[in-house]
């Protein structure tokens, strides 16, 4: 007998707002956010999302709605949504619970998605200093191959995966939040700097009723930005078909929210809003396992809550057989020595990259874009040799329309074959932080 359809539990009508739909949106964290649905352990059922954005980008060659994006609206979360086991029982705080990505994508109908760089004081990203302009590409969707008619030349394989899956936290865990990145917010300006400027990003992302999307105003509840104890927004591009997240369980039921479909992302997600954000579907099955902090987690903090979730990747991923590879190490364009700093070897190696590719016929802006959410692989590969942090970019060479590797002849590069739509849409940038230009960079 055929396996029975998985129950939609969530359903997504994309004509609506966040707030109109049958079963509300939510986009903070809060353990009294009521529940939308039930599930049993073992069943399969299905969960439609809207984008992150809840379709404030639109599919066009305009970047205003990029630059004029209220960031205080996002994440918006389908659920939450209540587990329990076959005899009724709920999940407890303390279990585990296993959830299976069994099956996901795209919604039908809505095949496409986007890829932007946030104007950089309305958001900025990891290279704010150096691309401080609102700036997007739209992507459509073959199968599991994306193309844009924006950054021409290069066509990939979607890792499709869910940006957050979390369970609700606890009063006493949204307490210890909202604390600890409080207190940050209020010293760190002075103290913590990346390259010099990434310290111009907002250091945390504190509680705000504005733009809070609940059925209440909650003046504790917290942002959905960063990944957490409870899971949330990890951004783990290989959470794909047939991968098994473990959340920890806080409160009754466990709760569980999900939503930031992504069709592909590289490691760091560098442009921010920098997969190929999309509205999508994910069809999960739930388990309980039992005690499962205290077996399997131990707390890396003060409390028994400072505990993080596991991932088990799945089978399912593009397969490339040839990478072209930059490294970074922890000296930043300046030239200053840092200390072991991953974040700055990181950034140089991203640097390395876009410059290279950059030759080929491509603006530096359509190539940040492109390695934020093309399938490469970002590895820290040295931690412990003083003083230099070593961090490195892989780059499949296969998505490429022409061979990017160095060569012994003088060939020189011709640039994308296939031109649909020179340049990206792009907005100035109004605002008067200085940026950051590398004088031995390729103009």
């Amino acid at each position: 007998m055929a396996p029975p359809t998985p129950r939609l539990i969530v359903p997504i009508d994309l004509k609506k707002k966040p707030w109109q739909q049958n079963l509300p949106l939510h986009n903070r964290w809060h353990p009294e956010i009521p529940p939308v649905a039930e599930v049993k352990t073992g069943e399969i059922f299905r969960v439609e999302m809207v984008d992150w954005t809840a379709r404030a980008i639109s599919d066009d060659n305009s970047a205003l709605d990029v630059k004029t994006l209220d960031l205080s609206t996002v994440h918006y979360l389908s659920g939450p949504i209540r587990v329990v086991d076959r005899d009724g029982n709920p999940a407890k705080p303390g279990d585990l619970l296993a959830v299976e990505i069994c099956n996901l994508g795209p919604l039908p109908g809505d095949e496409w998605g986007f890829t932007a760089i946030f104007d950089r004081e309305n958001g900025g990203g990891f290279l704010t200093d150096h691309f401080p302009c609102a700036t997007k590409a739209i992507w459509y969707f073959e199968g599991i191959y994306a193309y844009s008619p924006h950054i021409p030349g290069v066509r990939f394989p979607g890792l499709t995966h869910p940006g957050i899956v979390g369970t609700a936290p606890s009063m006493e865990l949204l307490n210890i939040w909202n604390e600890r990145e409080r207190k940050l917010e209020e010293t760190g300006l002075q103290s913590l700097k990346l390259c010099e400027v990434l310290h111009s990003r907002p250091l945390a992302n504190l509680p705000s009723t504005k733009g809070c999307v609940l059925g209440k105003n909650s003046k504790e509840a917290a942002r959905t930005i960063p990944g957490r104890e409870n899971g949330g927004n990890c951004d783990i591009k290989n959470l794909s078909r047939g991968s098994k997240v473990y959340l920890p369980v806080f409160v009754d039921g466990a709760n569980l929210s999900t939503g930031d479909m992504h069709f592909s992302q590289g490691d760091g997600e560098v442009a921010f809003c920098g997969a190929i954000e999309m509205s999508g579907f994910l069809e999960l099955k739930c388990e309980i396992i039992r005690d499962g902090m205290k077996k399997y987690l131990t707390p890396m903090g003060p409390t028994p809550l400072h505990v993080n979730p596991i991932f088990e990747i799945g089978p399912v991923e593009p397969r490339f057989s040839e990478w072209l590879v930059f490294e970074g190490i922890s000296v930043d364009e300046s030239g200053r020595q840092h200390y072991l700093d991953a974040s700055v070897a990181y950034k140089r190696a991203v640097l390395n990259a876009i410059d290279y590719i950059s030759k080929f016929g491509y603006s530096k802006e359509q190539v940040y874009l492109l390695l934020s959410c093309c399938p490469c692989e970002g590895r820290i590969s040295g931690i412990v040799d003083a003083p230099n942090a070593v961090a490195t970019l892989a780059i499949p060479i296969a998505i490429f329309d022409q061979d990017i590797r160095p060569k012994t002849s003088d060939i020189v590069p011709t640039g994308p074959r296939l031109v649909r739509n020179p340049g990206l849409p792009q907005c100035s940038y109004d605002g008067n932080l200085p940026t950051t230009k590398n004088p031995c960079a390729t103009t």
